[in-house]
């Protein structure tokens, strides 16, 4: 049970300078990854602030006491804590946020002492060890999961939302019965968490765009390491070690595919042997203080058929014709009618063409808001903000079955229209080690 009720936050009104991002058009910097005292690089607090407030501020406009986010990625928003990535699917750590108070964050062990000591933008008494039970291996009946129900109630009661419902991000169903038996109203917290993070602020989109930066020097090392005799695998290995090395906290996956595995796009990487003359694309989807990438590139190994540059050509001419509608008070139907439909393709529906002909928000998560697809944008379309930013991907299998052409690129919607970071070159088909 909780002691005392936590301490209140100096900042409970949302106030215009925390919900600024503060953008500055003028330029888009990537800094390196360090810290330093002798340039204005990430302001941490100012971002802590910024994510904090845009969360009070969604809340604010739900009809949500409060949420409970078990998503790592809602966690980090929200507390900007985080611990080891195995911690991702295990449901072994949770924050509450109400409209009234401190975020309360629940962290496994010995953590919660660890953000006491080194998170002092969190009060120390809003810091807790929690368990639910390690995705039921505890089993509920252990009492593990009942006794964090009571202790999330009690900070609803302290708060006076407890009659208020609790908007969830995920859940394990022994949690959700827990919380249902105290009489907490459970509804969905995922629409309210991707209202705040839809709009990045300055410092979010430098950790975007140093992201990126560190995709462009990993793209060169495949540029050169790409020959007869390499597998896919070790592209892979080679990539995650050297994105390591520049400071990723995360390698969440990357796609290597070659040759006949091009078409239909098996979403993966095997120990194919890479032989000449093949086509060649990759997806590296990597995480620098948190804010992702995904950033896909097709190369040739040594040589290219005319099927292999016609479909190159066709997938950089949607990109070109999808980023030049990209603007403020755009909407996502009007740049999803520059892809391709389904047919056009090969494929027979647009559910089976789905992510191939996309876009896709970037942040703390691979896929935030705006989507932008045939499959949903031409029915439900959504306005592009200025400050979001995401990603477009295209895609054309070479019409002999050889290959295909993968093309990437992340923009940030700035005043003036898309402003494109991803940058390794991709206007026309690169020829690694040509013949």
């Amino acid at each position: 049970m909780l002691k005392k009720p936590a301490a209140l936050s100096e900042r409970l009104e949302i106030l215009p300078d925390d919900i600024d991002p503060k953008h500055d058009w003028t330029r888009l910097n990537a800094h390196g990854v360090m810290n330093v005292d002798f340039e204005e690089r990430v302001d941490f607090r100012r971002l802590h602030r910024y994510r904090l407030s845009r969360a009070r501020q969604a809340l604010r406009n739900s009809d949500l006491g409060a949420l409970l986010c078990f998503d790592n990625n809602n966690i980090r928003y929200i507390t900007s804590t985080m611990i080891g990535e195995w911690s991702r699917d295990k449901f072994c750590r949770y924050t509450v946020l109400t409209g009234n108070g401190e975020p309360h964050l629940w962290d496994f062990g010995s953590a919660a002492a660890h953000h006491r000591i080194y998170a002092p933008w969190l009060q120390p008494v809003c810091c807790h060890a929690g368990n639910v039970g390690l995705r039921g291996t505890i089993p509920p009946d252990q009492g593990l999961v009942k006794r964090a129900a009571q202790e999330i109630h009690d900070v609803l009661r302290e708060q006076g939302v407890a009659n208020m419902p609790v908007g969830v991000d995920v859940i394990e169903p022994p949690m959700m019965f827990e919380l249902q038996k105290l009489g907490i109203d459970v509804r969905d917290g995922q629409q309210v968490m991707l209202d705040a993070r839809e709009v990045k602020s300055r410092d979010e989109i430098m950790l975007l765009n140093t992201a990126a930066a560190m995709v462009d020097g990993v793209y060169h090392d495949i540029y050169e390491a790409l020959k007869p005799g390499v597998r896919e695998s070790d592209i892979v290995a080679m990539a995650s070690k050297r994105l390591f090395e520049m400071g990723s906290d995360d390698v969440e996956a990357i796609n290597a595919v070659a040759g006949e595995r091009c078409a239909p796009h098996p979403h993966n990487f095997t120990d194919r042997i890479i032989r000449p003359g093949d086509q060649a694309f990759f997806d590296i989807i990597q995480a620098y203080m948190g804010y992702r990438t995904c950033y896909y590139r097709t190369f040739n190994v040594g040589k290219a058929t005319p099927a292999h540059h016609d479909a190159y050509r066709k997938a950089r001419e949607w990109m070109d014709e999808a980023l030049s509608r990209v603007r403020p008070g755009a909407s996502t139907d009007h740049i999803a009618a520059a892809f391709p439909k389904a047919e056009e393709f090969g494929f027979p529906n647009e559910m089976e063409a789905f992510a191939l002909q996309f876009g896709h928000g970037l942040g703390v998560a691979l896929h935030e808001r705006p989507i932008i697809s045939r499959l949903v944008s031409m029915d439900h379309p959504m306005e592009i903000k200025e400050g979001m930013v995401f990603a477009l991907e295209t895609y054309c299998p070479a019409k002999d079955g050889s290959g295909a052409a993968r093309i990437e690129e992340e923009v940030v919607v700035t005043a003036d229209g898309a402003k494109v970071i991803t940058l390794f070159p991709a206007e026309e088909l690169p020829i690694a080690n040509r013949y």
